[in-house]
């Protein structure tokens, strides 16, 4: 049986996380990894999969009262696991011991568990602006984050406003807040929060990717 198939899906063979492709992250499991809750496509080997809510109490007290999305699984064992996102575009960051970054909790996939974590509030950020809680990851370690769309990486040298649902991560030393459209009637954004929008000012990155995310389903009345 011959086909190009069979060449390009052939299953990569690493420890650890790695891209299998552009859409799916392939873990070479060998003890445990966090992820997304519903992200495993397909494993083999002596794999557990154990629901972890937000992590913790205190983080999820704050899950509760924030509406942050990031429901968490614990993934344990030895063998391959498969993870993806409704087709999403899969990237891998790697944090050096004395990194920072701030990540939407909607495009987090997966991380190492030497990783630490937490949900923090965008400063200025009232129930009014939908929420705007993220998680922040310090430490060394690797996360996969998921992207509607193929994001674009924006330098901060000058005050950004970002759609809030657009934001896909940025770096922790920048100061944010929420910037309210003038007019609250103008629809001027992509995302369900187009009367507001994330400020970010300082030196550092911001990820925005091209979509507001996955539509919510509406549900039959």
């Amino acid at each position: 049986m011959r086909s190009q198939l069979f060449q390009q899906a052939q299953e990569i063979s690493q420890p650890g996380m790695h891209l299998q492709n552009h859409k799916m992250l392939r873990v070479g499991l060998n003890g445990e990894i966090f992820a997304r809750q519903g992200a495993m496509i397909a494993y083999q080997g002596q794999v557990d999969f154990d629901y972890q809510g937000a992590g913790g109490v205190g983080r999820f007290l704050k899950k509760a009262f924030t509406g942050e999305g990031m429901p968490l699984m614990k993934v344990s064992g030895r063998g391959d696991v498969f993870l993806a996102r409704d087709a999403w575009d899969v990237h891998l960051i790697d944090l050096e011991g004395h990194d920072s970054i701030t990540v939407n909790g909607d495009n987090v996939l997966a991380f190492e568990p030497g990783l630490a974590w937490d949900i923090k509030r965008v400063q200025g950020a009232g129930m009014a602006a939908g929420g705007l809680f993220n998680t922040t990851f310090t430490g060394q370690g690797r996360i996969a984050i998921a992207c509607h769309g193929t994001p674009v990486l924006l330098n901060i040298d000058q005050p950004t406003f970002v759609d809030t649902d657009a934001a896909v991560a940025w770096s922790s030393t920048l100061q944010t807040g929420v910037r309210r459209t003038m007019k609250a009637g103008a629809l001027i954004g992509r995302g369900s929060g187009e009367a507001f929008q994330l400020s970010l000012q300082g030196q550092g990155f911001v990820l925005v990717q091209a979509s507001e995310g996955a539509p919510v389903p509406v549900q039959a009345g």
